[in-house]
């Protein structure tokens, strides 16, 4: 046995090796090699707010209803990519090339034309629905003006442009307000020509634009909030609960606050400002706000007390609300699939997911969200690294896994990409992601 053994290891004992002398492989050529944002987009196809054709027209392709996995659109395959928003069975693109002068696409319903005026305007009957992006016009003053954020709600949609005053703009359904403009009682949107103005009556530049259902809110540089639509529920945070048509500021416990981050989906609002504190009003049903009232509706910001640390960023969905904390941290309460498995559906507070969950061991201690989104029975989360996480309702195939089940914890979406941002509509999402080409 001793000798038998001692061959074995005279075999196959490793020689020295000068990593000098190994060989080096190239897969990745050196010239030649950028880096572009790229456009995807999953979901139900059927209100073709996916903006692919084919999965339409049977005389194209193959007729498909759904598509559950993010596909590439390569329709701005060439262009500079600058935002995505989704809406109730529509998507609008914030996107640029030398070629066009139009900067701004709209794809899916447009039946009270919030995807603007189309080029295939015939007299004044505007496309029900558009099926692959198609350019929006703007008022010839700002028509050299680029766009860099867009946000959509149910039947209405707001963009931001990159003009010297911060000029913003809004198209659609204005039946509560929530496109910045006076109520008109009897106005149909589909019997006229589509209505796309200018939002005025807002003190600063605007930062950031969000689209709830029917209203719309306003985060200006200086850290103000306006809001203007529905405020059946409060969410607008004026105080009361009427619609308004011309954005007005946002008091209550965020006046004088430098806010840095909003966000509301539905009928529920949060904020957080540049010292970590945490806010909302809106819709409290599901006790989002129970920890400053027992009311189901709160008009105006309250201060909401927490102990998981300084929020960086939030997330307002339909029934729950979420927030993520310095550490990179994620912490979810209210009603649904909150990612806390199959048998928590309802929480009172703030409850953290585990971090490894969105990627974080001992190989990888680093990892951190940087990123939260809501919608209406869905979420999805970034990391550091680019890696997205989907969980909750997997209706029509939201989530962008392979299947439509629904998910009780995070579950990664395999993508050959960084992502950078999500868009979750109530039936379909889209991402702007960074590729090596």
């Amino acid at each position: 046995m001793s000798r038998f053994r001692k061959t074995v290891t005279r075999s196959f004992l490793p020689k020295k090796i000068d990593i000098r002398e190994m060989p080096v492989y190239q897969y990745v050529p050196d010239s030649g090699l950028k880096v572009h944002d790229r456009i995807y987009t999953w979901g139900l196809a059927a209100t073709g707010a996916l903006g692919f054709p084919a999965l339409l027209d049977p005389k194209i392709g193959k007729q498909r209803d759904l598509w559950p996995s993010p596909r590439k659109m390569r329709f701005f395959h060439s262009f500079k990519i600058r935002d995505v928003a989704c809406g109730y069975g529509f998507t609008v693109f914030a996107a640029n090339h030398s070629s066009t002068s139009f900067s701004l696409f709209g794809t899916g319903i447009n039946t009270n034309n919030q995807l603007g005026c189309q080029l295939d305007v015939v007299k004044d009957a505007s496309l029900a629905v558009v099926t692959a992006p198609s350019p929006i016009r703007i008022p010839q003053l700002f028509r050299d003006c680029k766009f860099t954020q867009v946000a959509c709600g149910r039947c209405h949609t707001v963009v931001l442009s990159d003009h010297r005053d911060g000029a913003v703009f809004s198209m659609g359904n204005n039946s509560f307000g929530q496109c910045g403009r006076p109520i008109v009682s009897d106005e149909v949107q589909q019997r006229h020509l589509p209505i796309i103005e200018e939002i005025k009556n807002i003190e600063g530049k605007i930062a950031k634009i969000v689209c709830g259902q029917d209203h719309t809110l306003f985060l200006t540089e200086n850290g103000q909030v306006y809001a203007c639509g529905m405020g059946s529920d409060g969410q607008t945070g004026l105080g009361h609960y009427k619609n308004t048509g011309i954005p007005e500021l946002v008091k209550g416990d965020i006046e004088g606050e430098k806010i840095v981050d909003i966000s509301s989906s539905v009928d529920a609002t949060l904020a957080c400002n540049d010292k970590g504190d945490l806010f909302g009003w809106g819709n409290s049903e599901y006790l989002q706000f129970n920890s400053v009232t027992d009311d189901c509706q709160l008009n105006i910001p309250r201060r909401l007390p927490i102990s998981e640390g300084k929020v960086i960023k939030v997330a307002a969905g339909g029934t729950a609300c979420g927030f993520v904390n310095d550490k990179g941290q994620v912490f979810v309460w209210g009603y649904g699939m909150l990612g806390q498995g199959p048998k928590v559906e309802y929480l009172k507070k703030p409850s953290l997911i585990p971090d490894p969950l969105f990627g974080k061991n001992e190989v990888t201690p680093d990892i951190h969200v940087t990123n939260l989104y809501a919608s209406t029975g869905h979420w999805a989360a970034i990391n550091n690294k680019g890696e997205l996480f989907t969980w909750g309702k997997n209706r029509n195939g939201v989530l962008g896994l392979p299947d439509k089940r629904d998910r009780f914890f995070p579950f990664r979406v395999i993508l050959p990409i960084f992502v950078k941002k999500v868009s979750l509509g109530p039936d379909h999402s889209a991402l702007i992601g960074r590729s090596l080409v």
